[in-house]
């Protein structure tokens, strides 16, 4: 019987945190070739979060979410680091390949705080002192999911 490989937290945060500067700098290169200014380092930047979990699992890893990963959001927007979180659900399902349960937009106020995980990795001791049982429940969430992705977006101005 086949048994799904536990997700390895620490090197799926290393992938992303690799991924990111190269995302940024992709996007910054593009849009020089487009004639376009880099954007300020202070700008906000949107992560936008997808998370599409096994069939009849999604309500089990939206609680783990609220349970484990919200408090640490909520921790970074009182700090300012994040500025606004939201999460949205389709009213109803599509195809399976498009699917999706849950898409969470997180605005950072800037690409250093959305990068930090040395700060993240803090907050998450300070909040989670049972560090064991933590890291367990996280494994169960991503575990629950099929597949996650996330997506940087820009703002485009359609007045010019």
């Amino acid at each position: 019987m086949y048994a799904p490989r536990p997700v390895d937290l620490t090197w799926s945060r290393f992938l992303f945190l690799l991924m990111v500067p190269i995302m940024v700098m992709t996007s910054m290169s593009s849009r020089a070739a487009a004639g376009e200014p880099d954007p300020p380092a202070d700008r906000p930047y949107v992560l936008e979060c997808y998370y599409k979990a096994k069939w009849g699992k999604a309500d089990e890893f939206l609680r783990l979410f609220k349970k484990n990963h919200l408090p640490v959001l909520k921790t970074l927007e009182k700090e300012g680091r994040l500025l606004k979180i939201t999460a949205v659900k389709p009213r109803y399902h599509g195809t399976e390949d498009g699917r999706w349960d849950y898409r969470v937009t997180l605005v950072f106020k800037s690409v250093a705080a959305a990068i930090d995980t040395e700060h993240e990795e803090a907050i998450k001791k300070r909040l989670f002192p049972d560090q064991e049982t933590f890291k367990n429940e996280e494994r169960i969430r991503f575990e629950i999911l099929d597949a996650h992705w996330d997506v940087l977006t820009l703002d485009v101005d359609l007045d010019n």
